[in-house]
């Protein structure tokens, strides 16, 4: 049994009286992120108290959580009460879950990313059930004139076997919530869950696949307005003048305006990314007329000088400089192959790597590059706002609500407790929608326009205007003595404009002499957050590579990575290493197995990788065939260690989708420049991954485990980029160094 005080930091557990409807309601303000809406069939009861951050129980037993992080589609909208409910020992069935507005007196950390909602929920929501349960069978004893040890739980109901008593939750909640906070709960042993650790269905899935409303897009009110913004056609311009003559003549148009999304003054919050903040307001009546006009407006534009942002990060204040000028992708690549050519900056230095590398060792050296990507979510951005004068009201998906409602604040001189921001699911994100200006654009339109509006940003609005993953560049050496063992390791990384490497991972540890270096070239094109950021480069480039080296020293793949991390496990070098050497190797033995590693298959390629990111390990093994000249993926295995898994049916979707989004990227993503301006501005030049090009079958693993839950919702994005890699090597003879795979030597 774990004991747990029901406090965290400054934020206390709170209990607070809930009589009318005689329910019993427990706040928890650090609960990271849970939703699950109301279920229509369940009777409600007469009366609910106010929504904010807490557990609540009604009179009939009817329990709802509120939910305070937005759902991205990674479920945590089903997964997260889920461990409320099993530490309150309660029916799955009499369960409802509300999404919350942001509230930041309430609720901390109220926003989504880096694959943390479980890990950073899993204590706080296990102590939230769990204290309620305590409290209850804390009122069923007192009512009973019994011992509470006595006191014994059961879906919902509480049980005194002795004297053959029993009550619902509902029976006692009135009770319960006049009872002191205890200051600390014993939790269940994990052994003990009932519903942790079992699949239950999507809560939204009904409400999906039937169009009732739960997106932005979706997001409607009366006397509402539609907006679009026209931004500059390429990086490095900004507006100098427009001609709206024709356009405010056009059916249904009721104004056409600049605005300034932020002042040039403004000390950005961290996710205030936005190159574009000088943009022209189109405000009409359907989106059609607005589309239109749009098209009429005759727009000028004008080259920028460089400049520098102040931006607030977690390590602090940051300087970015923005330089003038059109940039072009096929200088890009030139600028990275001269910077990597210099001295870069030591993260990381293990041993004497430079000596050992003059020695007459086996070198193998290689480079590998990828270009930007968009994100391109199947929802374009959008956001409803009316904002008056004493306050503001807005709605729809973002994932960073705190960050923006600062900026919001000051943009609008609103002081925060006037903005109330609603969030609804969000229609794709995985970084960006963290970068809202958008939600600061619609608010300034609503303002000026003293109406309810919901700006919409066009497939080429939100595909030309940012933000992508960076381009990135590596170049890595090994050497390996008579015996072929691995005995020096160098990594240089860099990009345009950030560096992905991450010094401290393997094969850092596993290594005597070890040297990592980066760089970076400044940028005007906005840069942000990308599934799984810099990871989802660094896996492909490391990956191919210890691939090639294991070639070189004539081990089998999966073999050479074993030996490493035996290594690192028994004879580590450094202190810094950021992976469990045997965690790593367990998803690869177990992929091992699973995999049917050493069974070959005649025509079918195999190509293996494994990675660790956020705070989880992925190994996959990717089965490819060749079908008249053209890679198909027939099937990836792949085993994940992310500890306890909550809800196994979301996992393992997470993680197929994770690992199509994968492949596509690998085979086709990329955004290319010419003059500053995006080359692809909609999916006819953008290409996605197609169903038919989709896995024939995708097998997922997870490794049985009692450790606390980590990250899933990145971590099997990145290592299928180097499994498809290392399968089309087995499959034509050809290393593929530089992304996209298709359009660099296959046909296709």
């Amino acid at each position: 049994m774990t004991l747990v005080k029901t406090f965290n930091g400054r934020r206390s557990f709170l209990k607070a009286t809930a009589l009318a409807g005689g329910g019993m309601m427990i706040g928890f303000s650090w609960l990271p992120s849970c939703q699950s809406d109301s279920n229509a069939d369940l009777t409600l009861p007469k009366e609910w108290f106010d929504l904010n951050g807490f557990l609540k129980i009604g009179d009939n037993g009817l329990i709802t959580i509120m939910s305070p992080n937005p759902e991205g589609g990674q479920n945590v909208k089903t997964s997260m009460p889920m461990i409320v409910a099993e530490e309150l020992d309660v029916d799955w069935e009499k369960v409802v879950v509300e999404q919350a507005p942001l509230d930041t007196k309430l609720y901390t950390r109220q926003f989504i990313g880096g694959s943390q909602a479980i890990r950073q929920g899993w204590h706080g929501l296990r102590m939230a059930g769990a204290t309620a349960r305590h409290m209850l069978k804390q009122a069923a004893a007192q009512a009973w004139q019994v011992p509470e040890t006595e006191i014994t739980t059961a879906e919902g109901v509480l049980l005194h076997e002795k004297s053959g008593r029993s009550a619902g939750y509902g029976e006692m909640a009135a009770a319960a919530a006049r009872i002191p906070v205890p200051k600390e709960v014993p939790l269940k042993d994990t052994k003990e869950f009932k519903l942790v650790g079992t699949s239950r269905k999507n809560v939204d899935g009904k409400k999906i696949v039937t169009g009732q409303a739960l997106f932005g897009m979706d997001y409607h009110r009366p006397g509402m307005l539609i907006a679009m913004i026209v931004h500059p056609p390429a990086f490095g311009m900004k507006l100098k003048s427009f001609d709206d003559q024709s356009a405010r003549k056009m059916p249904g148009i009721r104004d056409i305006f600049t605005i300034k999304a932020l002042q040039d003054e403004y000390e950005r919050q961290y996710f205030d990314t936005c190159t574009f903040t000088d943009l022209v307001a189109v405000v009409g009546e359907t989106t059609w007329e607005v589309l239109n006009a749009k098209k009429a407006l005759v727009v000028e534009w004008e080259l920028f000088t460089a400049y520098t942002e102040s931006k607030l990060t977690p390590g602090g204040k940051q300087t970015v400089r923005f330089p003038a000028g059109l940039e072009n992708s096929s200088e890009h690549i030139l600028q990275m192959e001269k910077e990597a050519a210099k001295p870069g900056k030591v993260r990381r230095k293990d041993g004497e790597p430079e000596a050992v590398f003059k020695l007459p060792a086996r070198v193998i050296e290689r480079t590998y590059t990828a270009p930007f990507l968009a994100h391109n979510c199947m929802e374009p951005m959008n956001f409803f706002a009316h904002v008056t004068a004493d306050k503001a009201e807005l709605a729809g998906p973002l994932q960073k609500p705190e960050y923006t409602e600062k900026t919001l604040s000051a943009r609008l001189g609103l002081p925060l407790e006037k903005i109330d921001i609603q969030m609804t699911r969000l229609g794709g994100g995985y970084g960006r929608r963290s970068y809202a200006h958008w939600l600061v654009e619609a608010a300034l339109i609503s303002q000026k326009m003293n109406a309810p509006v919901k700006l919409i940003y066009t497939r080429e609005d939100d595909m030309t205007s940012g933000i992508y993953r960076p381009a990135y560049h590596a170049h890595y050496r090994a050497a390996l003595d008579a015996e072929n063992n691995l005995i020096a390791f160098q990594v240089k990384a860099g990009g345009i404009p950030e560096s992905p490497l991450y010094a401290d991972r393997f094969p850092a540890g596993a290594v005597d002499h070890y040297l990592a270096e980066d760089w970076a070239i400044e940028s005007n094109i906005t840069v942000g957050s990308f599934r799984a950021p810099r990871s989802n480069f660094m896996a492909v480039a490391e990956q191919s590579f210890l691939d090639e080296v294991a070639e070189a020293a004539g081990k089998d793949p999966i073999e050479f990575r074993l030996e490493l991390l035996k290594k690192a496990k028994n004879h580590p070098v450094g202190k810094n290493n950021d992976y469990d050497p045997d965690r790593y190797a367990g998803v690869l033995e177990l992929l091992k197995e699973k995999s049917n590693w050493e069974e070959e298959i005649p025509g079918i390629y195999r190509g293996v990788s494994a990675y660790f990111c956020h705070n989880s390990y992925v190994a996959q093994v990717l089965d490819l065939v060749m079908e008249q000249g053209k890679p198909k993926v027939a099937k990836v295995t792949c085993v994940v260690d992310c500890g306890i898994v909550v809800n196994p049916d979301a996992a393992r979707n997470l993680t197929e989708g994770a690992i199509v989004d994968g492949i596509g990227n690998a085979m086709y993503g990329s955004m290319t420049f010419r003059q500053g301006e995006p080359e692809m501005n909609n999916f006819d030049k953008y290409r996605l991954i197609r169903m038919e090009e989709a896995p024939g079958a995708i097998d997922v693993h997870f490794v049985k485990s009692d450790i606390d839950p980590t990250g899933l919702g990145e971590p099997a994005f990145p290592p299928v980029f180097g499994a498809l890699a290392n399968a089309l090597y087995k499959a034509t003879g050809k290393r593929h160094y530089h992304q996209p795979f298709i359009g660099n030597g296959l046909a296709g």
